[in-house]
């Protein structure tokens, strides 16, 4: 599959999440099953109860793989920027800790998904975040631009990983800091997940080999690559996600077939630094 095909499904897949969950209004609540199920996937990969509550209702699809932000060491006056920032829950939780000085820019290649997240700041009154349609492997950002850069499994559904790592590069100030929460692979997937776009749009099948995925950093120009955080999914976290239980519904895969995927699939917190 080209690279504007896998775009344009993953576009059309993460645009649907959006209205699976309509936005909070005065007339409609967010307490609903939807808001407790994203709230549940965010504690397990790392979120705190003071996460949650610190964020416009609504900005929480249940989508991340871990928290980038906890380990960013943001700080007053930085900007920052989100790669494929969705509804917008990362760029809240950036906008908190950098302050009325600082700066966050979320970029996301689904209208809907910034609609939403717009809508988000506008009635919160977040004055200190932008959000931007475009693609992570062409960065709608200037050169030398930002402190640090941020994303929470994103990069691993995009079809050109290098891209990417270059882009964040020159979008990075010399001393600007890059830390992702991603999906990667201890070992290859089996050809039925491989060759399934329900477990590229997932996040499994579109994931890179660990140690591609790091090198691909290197290959950037980065410095200090390393790896802060590592966590595996056992098959009742995974079942749990309404997007992999999708996957593996249209898969008809088996329990054991299962196990075998959850064992090669890892998120990891990397953290490295443009020199």
């Amino acid at each position: 599959m080209k690279d504007e095909e896998i775009h344009k499904v993953v576009r059309d897949r993460y645009a649907g999440k959006v209205k699976e969950r309509p936005a909070c209004t005065e007339t409609t609540s967010c307490c609903c099953g939807g808001s407790t199920l994203a709230e549940n996937i965010s504690k397990q990969v790392g979120y705190s109860e003071e996460d949650l509550s610190a964020v416009p209702e609504g900005a929480n699809l249940g989508l991340g793989c871990g928290n980038p932000v906890a380990l960013a060491s943001l700080k007053e006056g930085d900007v920052v920027l989100d790669l494929g920032s969705g509804a917008g829950f990362d760029c809240f939780l950036a906008a908190n800790k950098v302050g009325a000085s600082g700066r966050v820019i979320g970029v996301d290649m689904t209208p809907e998904m910034l609609d939403r997240a717009r809508e988000n700041a506008r009635k919160d009154d977040y004055g200190n975040i932008e959000f931007r349609l475009g693609e992570i492997e062409h960065l709608p950002v200037a050169d030398n631009s930002v402190d640090v850069v941020i994303s929470n499994c994103v990069i691993n559904l995009s079809p050109n990983k290098p891209a990417v790592f270059g882009e964040t590069f020159r979008a990075l100030k010399p001393g600007g800091r890059l830390m992702v929460s991603d999906i990667v692979l201890l070992q290859e997937l089996p050809d039925f997940v491989k060759d399934s776009i329900d477990a590229y749009v997932g996040c499994v099948s579109g994931a890179s080999l660990k140690d591609d995925y790091l090198k691909a950093i290197t290959n950037a120009g980065f410095q200090e690559v390393s790896v802060v955080g590592e966590a595996g999914f056992g098959v009742d976290l995974l079942l749990n996600d309404p997007t992999i239980k999708s996957m593996v519904d249209a898969l008809g895969a088996s329990m054991e077939e299962v196990k075998k995927v959850a064992e090669a699939v890892v998120s990891i917190k990397v953290r490295a630094v443009k020199p």
